[in-house]
């Protein structure tokens, strides 16, 4: 549908009588010089880039064959604005976009990469209506936040973690926004279906969570059997190797999310109070990571000692148990939010602040299969220090009820996690010659992991081209949620023109 519609609209506008940013019909048969009551606008970027990973250089075990379509992309927007009504309709041209079309496009839940969004707004007096494929931001933080939780991001390619409005993906949604007043706002959404976090399945992205799904299950099920059964501990460390080859095919099979029965909704409230800004909002959906437990490991482990042949072992084969009786779990966990954000300027700084309350289905904290309820919270800042834009932000999360959680990975989805998952966020920036040289870092760092990402970038902006050169540094913890990309280190180079 995308397609046909991007080649129907293209080539209208190549023969159109005023081509440029706006399209303007300003005679009628008569010649009269009226208008109509709409405008026609198209605008967007290309870009050419080129990113070089260091381990290729060295033939490492991720290094990839050179894909020279992936150096070219575009983003090209079709807007149409009436009186009373917008149409927008946004393409992501890349190599990643058409490739998931050619593998025979995305699950159903999922919006197709090559749209970046594709909305309709209505304006009924104070009342905007739009509905469509569409990004909205809740929340005031710099960076993500506990209340932004309308779109999922595209973990696919962290290069481009330092572009937030890229990463997300657009969602199918009715969104409704009433303005009370000059300074209030009160905000509705219904979204039918979920999607969750987008990561990469093959490739030198793929989180450590997934590929080592297997690894991970086997260990959790040896320790419960040397706890269960610690007199057999001697044997069960000798043929587990064995009994792990029955259950090695566990795969990272999502759930299908397309259904009404995985419907978010939600309200949000803003408004302004003297020199504050604040809002509050409540949000029923879905957590965007998947959570990962094995029910039925006791039966599992009960049924496999009691089918061992009688001693001694090693003249026999052993039994190498009833892997069917074991039943692997990937869900998203269902959860109501409650939560509360504040801005304001203080002293020069301007501060902002989040924080939440996730009810999920495990009020008890003894359901492995589903996340624990926990809080989050988010502070930040920005402030320009002569001349030098600082700005910085920390998230962090609390699980509740964290003594119900069983240490074991494989039994319970945050087994072996801690209790807190904090991660600081720093960027400063620095412009030079009528701002046309802007040098910058961004640094993220997790503190339970003790890992870090830093991206330092130089660019020089000249009218409507820019050209950059930027590199990615992963450090610290190899096993940490960044540091495991530690042989992903690059250098990229790109120029690109917006019009």
């Amino acid at each position: 549908m995308v397609l046909p519609l991007a080649l129907f609209i293209i080539p209208a506008l190549c023969f159109s009588q005023d081509f440029g940013f706006g399209f303007g019909f300003d005679e009628d048969e008569g010649g009269s010089g009226s208008t109509l009551p709409f405008s026609f606008s198209f605008g967007g970027e290309v870009e050419a880039g080129l990113k070089l990973f260091i381990e290729d250089f060295k033939g490492g075990e991720k290094a990839e064959p050179f894909a020279p379509l992936d150096i070219l992309s575009a983003k090209i927007n079709f807007n149409i604005a009436g009186k009373s009504a917008d149409v927008f309709l946004g393409l992501n041209l890349s190599y990643a976009a058409f490739a998931e079309l050619w593998d025979g496009g995305p699950e159903p839940a999922q919006t197709p990469l090559i749209i970046d969004e594709a909305w309709v707004r209505g304006y009924l007096g104070p009342v905007n209506i739009e509905a469509g494929l569409i990004k909205l931001t809740w929340g005031r933080m710099f960076s993500p936040g506990p209340l932004d939780v309308v779109n999922p991001l595209d973990y696919t390619d962290l290069t481009k973690i330092t572009d937030t409005k890229a990463m997300k993906i657009a969602r199918p949604m009715v969104h409704v926004s009433w303005m009370l007043g000059d300074f209030s706002k009160l905000e509705t959404l219904f979204i039918p279906n979920f999607q969750g976090h987008r990561f990469a399945q093959e490739g030198r992205w793929v989180p450590q969570e997934f590929s080592g799904m297997a690894a991970s299950a086997g260990e959790g099920i040896l320790d419960r059997a040397l706890e269960n059964y610690p007199p057999y501990a001697a044997f069960i460390q000798t043929m587990f190797p064995y009994v792990q080859a029955g259950f090695s095919g566990f795969s990272m099979e999502l759930p299908d999310t397309s259904s009404l029965e995985y419907f978010q909704t939600g309200m949000r409230f803003t408004t302004t109070t003297g020199p504050a800004d604040w809002g509050v909002q409540y949000f029923y959906g879905n957590y965007f990571r998947p959570s990962f437990s094995i029910g039925g490991v006791d039966s599992f482990l009960a049924d496999l000692i009691t089918g061992q042949p009688p001693y001694p072992y090693y003249l026999v084969s052993p039994y190498t148990g009833n892997s069917d009786l074991l039943d692997p779990k990937i869900e998203y966990s269902r959860y109501h939010q409650f939560g509360l954000d504040y801005a304001q300027v203080l002293a020069g700084f301007n501060l902002r602040a989040e924080i939440a309350a996730h009810i999920t289905e495990d009020t008890a904290g003894d359901n492995g299969a589903v996340k624990n309820p926990f809080l989050a919270w988010a502070l930040g800042f920005d402030r320009d220090i002569l001349g030098v834009n600082v700005n910085i932000q920390c998230n962090e999360s609390i699980r509740l009820l964290d003594d119900k959680v069983l240490k074991n990975p494989a039994m319970d989805c945050e087994g072996g996690a801690d209790i807190t998952s904090t991660r600081f966020f720093l960027q400063i920036s620095k412009q030079f010659f009528r701002d046309r040289l802007e040098c910058k870092v961004v640094s993220i760092f997790d503190v339970e992991d003790t890992d870090c990402y830093i991206i330092p970038s130089v660019s020089w902006t000249i009218n409507d081209f820019r050209a950059e050169a930027s590199a990615g540094i992963f450090a610290g913890n190899e096993n940490g949620e960044l540091g495991q990309y530690w042989e992903n280190n690059f250098v990229k180079l790109g120029l690109k023109y917006s019009f």
